[in-house]
């Protein structure tokens, strides 16, 4: 009877394993990706396909509406610790329909046997409750509605962070610097891209290391973006240094993963940080007392350089952190010639900089 009885239980477990393996997360109809540009396919937080990790997706709207999407809910968790997002903004992938539908409205399983996505804990949506019971029923786990779902993800963020982070410093980064140190050429602008998913449609679309599968792509891009570019500010002290726990006192961004845009201002006993030169003004017209130095990043050189020597360009069509920027400039040669290519409005030395204008920036 024991013997039986242990026979009944292998046979459910094997059951239950196939059905898990049965279950794919990569899209099986075209996938909804609401990003714009090359990169829209790619998680701007961790650089993961989306197509790929599609029935875990999820997307959110940040500053001037602009739409972000995830592959998945650790990822959003991770853009909600820097963004202020709208939840009532956030849609998830529909398991069933693979549709985009409001999260908040979503019936959530957690802790199925599907292996989760960059999480030790799997969150599957559901627009239809039977749907999710059924799901349920077959893969286990538990239904939640989705801040019950969110707050999960929020609270295990640390360890996950961890988790993944183990596997890229064993895996990944090593698998990526082969990657780069064979197939790429050494002048990789890294500092020209905003977010690894950029990044990634940079190096595909100019060919920057010839033809490379989807698992290259990933891990030379997370090679460069969270190594190498960090790694060749901190040889240099001609750089701004930016700890890992320095958020914009304007915006609330982490201000280390933009150097290229990173400024700061200076007081007797302490500095602050900004993710750009418009923000730190910003914060400059309020709080002018007792300043001892103010230092911004050359467009050009990423060096710091003192702001009120630099020359700024106003207006023009590249995009910073948080949009439309002040661009600096050591010398007023280069800040001319960027803003004739660049269609920038003016070149303006710190002092001519009015609040008016800056403000204007935002709108």
């Amino acid at each position: 009877m024991k013997f039986i009885l242990m026979l009944v239980v292998a046979l459910f477990l094997t059951v239950l394993s196939l059905y898990a393996e049965s279950f794919t997360k990569s899209a099986t109809v075209k996938p909804e990706l609401v990003q714009t540009g090359s990169q829209k396919e790619w998680c701007p937080v961790c650089g993961m396909n989306i197509e790929a990790f599609y029935k875990t997706s999820h997307t959110s709207k940040i500053h001037n509406h602009k739409d972000r999407q995830y592959c998945s809910m650790r990822c959003l968790a991770v853009d909600m610790q820097e963004h202020e997002i709208n939840l009532d903004d956030i849609k998830v992938v529909d398991v069933t329909t693979q549709k985009l539908i409001y999260a908040k409205s979503a019936y959530y399983i957690v802790g199925s046997d599907v292996q989760g996505t960059m999480s030790k804990v799997s969150k599957l949506a559901f627009g239809d409750k039977e749907a999710a019971e059924d799901f349920n029923m077959e893969h286990g786990g538990k239904i939640v509605d989705f801040k019950t779902a969110l707050k999960m993800a929020q609270d295990s963020l640390s360890l996950d962070v961890e988790m993944v982070q183990n596997k890229k410093n064993k895996q990944v980064y090593p698998m990526g610097k082969k990657v780069f140190e064979k197939n790429c050429k050494n002048n990789i602008d890294i500092n020209a891209y905003l977010e690894i998913n950029e990044l990634k449609a940079g190096i595909r679309e100019k060919q920057l290391c010839g033809d490379l599968n989807e698992p290259e792509l990933q891990a030379l891009s997370l090679y460069l973006w969270e190594v190498k570019r960090f790694g060749d500010a901190q040889n240099s002290t001609d750089f701004i240094k930016v700890s890992k726990d320095e958020k914009c006192p304007v915006c609330g961004m982490f201000v280390y993963k933009y150097p290229k845009w990173a400024a700061q201002i200076f007081y007797k006993d302490k500095h602050l940080s900004f993710d750009g030169a418009k923000d730190m003004i910003k914060y400059y017209f309020e709080h002018k007392e007792g300043i001892s130095k103010i230092l911004v990043s050359d467009y050009y050189s990423q060096k710091a350089i003192d702001a009120a020597k630099a020359y700024f360009v106003i207006g023009s069509d590249i995009y910073g952190p948080m949009g439309h920027e002040l661009i600096p400039f050591k010398n007023e040669s280069e800040a001319k010639t960027f803003s004739l290519d660049h269609k920038g409005v003016k070149v303006l030395k710190f002092e001519e900089i009015k609040q008016k204008e800056v403000q204007k920036l935002d709108e």
